[in-house]
């Protein structure tokens, strides 16, 4: 159908573009309720992990508070040893070859958490170790052959025989402890063992002296010639030495288990004698004539009960003696 041409042109005037109409500003007294709300800038969420410790905590360290002085951490470095606390008592393990038993107590003692000053020694005339037969035993000279060279000339000669009884794997826990078997009757007491201490033998760090204050022997054969070649000494350096025997089988099974009644034994007398000299004077120790010595001396037959208790089928002997 047509369109009225009035109400057209009508239409055309009403849809004249008009101006735009000014912003109207609100009243004072409508700003506080129609202004909108200032824009914040967005809260940005905390890190992982904090720049200020070592990932133990998501926040920053607060101030320590002002009421009291913040705790300091303990230190690690302890106070340096005083003489009692450092004090050891030096040993000497003895038995026939210087190859079984006495170097088994030899390593323990070594070795222990005390680290003690240690020598060993044999008491027979050679070093006899066992061979193809009972009647044909491997033999060698004391102070002149290394544990090195039995080792090698044994492994060389027959080494599955050897390895089966036990020698092999004996020499060469041997030959990390120290050169090679040394016999009792040679030592020169109080004459310096540098060649030893050079060496890096386990147990010469402290004994390079030459004397000791414990002699471990592991058999009464070998107990009877310490003491007797004490006696045949003279005393000359007039220096008390207490010399135990503990009666040890000499197979290998055995040598560890008596190694560590040994080192037991060790344990008691030495903390016994550190106790004597914070208690006593320590004047006079090394010649037994302190207040501290002889007290500890009337103790040893004390401590040997005691342990004895615990060990009963390792039969013990004590005397003592004068180097």
């Amino acid at each position: 159908m047509s369109v009225d041409p009035r109400r057209a042109r009508l239409q055309a005037r009403t849809q004249t573009p008009q101006p735009a109409a000014p912003i109207q500003q609100p009243l004072p007294s409508q700003a506080a309720h129609s202004a909108p709300a200032p824009i914040e800038p967005p809260v940005q969420p905390p890190p992982t992990s904090s720049p200020f410790l070592d990932g133990a905590s998501d926040s920053p360290p607060r101030a320590p508070p002002t009421t009291s002085a913040p705790t300091a951490a303990p230190t690690t470095t302890s106070a340096p040893p005083t003489e009692e606390t450092s004090f050891k008592l030096k040993f000497c393990t003895v038995c026939a070859s210087n190859n079984n038993r006495s170097m088994e107590a030899h390593l323990r003692l070594s070795t222990s958490s005390h680290s003690y000053p240690v020598i060993s020694f044999g008491t027979g005339s050679y070093v006899r170790l066992p061979g193809p037969s009972i009647s044909q035993p491997q033999v060698y000279n004391f102070n002149t052959t290394s544990y090195t060279k039995m080792y090698e000339e044994l492994n060389a000669q027959d080494a599955r025989l050897y390895r089966n009884n036990g020698i092999l794997n004996m020499l060469d826990r041997n030959r990390k402890i120290k050169w090679g078997p040394e016999r009792f009757h040679d030592w020169i007491v109080g004459n310096p063992r540098v060649e030893a201490l050079n060496r890096g033998d386990k147990g010469s760090l402290g004994a390079e002296g030459g004397v000791v204050d414990v002699i471990f022997t592991c058999e009464e054969r070998c107990w009877d010639a310490v003491v007797d070649n004490l006696l045949d000494r003279g005393a000359p350096l007039n220096r008390p030495v207490h010399v135990f025997n503990i009666d040890i089988k000499d197979n290998h099974e055995e040598a560890l288990v008596g190694g560590g009644a040994i080192l037991e034994l060790a344990d008691s007398l030495n903390e016994a004698a550190i106790q004597e000299r914070k208690v006593n004077d320590a004047t006079g120790w090394e010649n037994g004539s302190g207040a501290a010595r002889m007290s500890f001396d009337e103790k040893v037959p004390e401590i040997l009960g005691k342990w004895q208790e615990r060990w009963p089928t390792l039969p013990a002997l004590w005397t003592l003696s004068w180097f």
